[in-house]
């Protein structure tokens, strides 16, 4: 696990998490960070019972002032910035990272997909990765792992460095959706399943049936929106050679669906 440094998202995760009595070691798994920068986090800063985020994030860059000889992390790569505001590009990371940790994915691999998603080639080596967010190599090998398996990155080989580099798609978006969708049509099936099993003229059956309709519902507007997107991004020409979805809902009938992870996030 890295070391690397806590962002001020990590400090108000670690904040929200001491005011529910997690315990260091998990908040530390979440975050993807050795427990001893937790716990050495923490009781630098006032302790369990006194942490506060803003204030330790404000003590940390004191610190770094009074370091002489320390070279910062530069927030955006020389030859990268176009002209761009860095510490601007730095607030967007770090903004995108906090929203993606709130769909379910780890720290680590959230920050990894932001610097793909923002990086202008969106294709990165690991060693790049592992040098511009200051981590580990082996916290970057576990992210980039969860992040293929299911499916908002593809790895491809560079011809030049013999070496992979992580590339995310245009489309990794409308991917993961079509993925979470399936995803919903699985439960759906459970819980009309469970309907039967129960009795659909008991509550409890009854309650699980209406789960199902919803979930099907559900899985049939995520699809045909999905298709519709699609559909508007294709030229003019193409349009009616790709086939509808239609009322298939996202089990395998046009290339959406059959391409997407085996493992998918469910929607929230």
């Amino acid at each position: 696990m890295p070391a690397g440094r806590l962002t001020h998202q990590d400090r108000q995760y670690i904040a929200a998490k001491l005011a529910e009595g997690t315990a260091y070691a998990e908040i530390a798994r979440r975050l993807a960070k050795p427990t001893s920068t937790i716990s050495r986090e923490v009781n630098r800063n006032g302790g369990p019972r006194r942490y506060r985020p803003d204030l330790a994030q404000q003590a940390t860059a004191a610190r770094a002032r009074r370091r002489p000889g320390r070279t910062p992390v530069p927030a955006a790569e020389a030859g990268s910035t176009h002209g761009r505001d860095p510490q601007a590009v730095r607030r967007l990371q770090e903004r995108l990272t906090a929203m993606m940790a709130q769909t379910g994915l780890s720290s680590m691999a959230s920050r990894v997909l932001t610097r793909l998603f923002t990086d202008d080639t969106a294709k990165l080596t690991a060693a790049e990765l592992t040098s511009r967010l200051q981590v580990s190599p082996a916290s970057v090998s576990k992210a980039v792992a969860d992040l293929e398996r299911q499916g908002f990155l593809r790895r491809e080989r560079d011809p030049h460095r013999r070496r992979d580099r992580y590339v995310v798609d245009d489309d990794v978006w409308i991917r993961a959706w079509l993925a979470s969708a399936r995803m919903n049509l699985l439960l759906a099936e459970t819980a009309r399943h469970g309907a039967h099993t129960l009795g659909t003229q008991t509550p409890a059956g009854a309650r699980l049936r209406e789960t199902s309709e919803f979930l099907d519902h559900l899985n049939r507007d995520m699809t045909q929106a999905a298709e519709h997107w699609r559909r508007s991004r294709q030229p003019t020409g193409a349009r009616g050679s790709t086939p509808g979805s239609g009322s298939r809902t996202g089990q395998g009938g046009d290339a959406g669906p059959g391409s997407a992870p085996d493992a998918p996030m469910a929607a929230n």
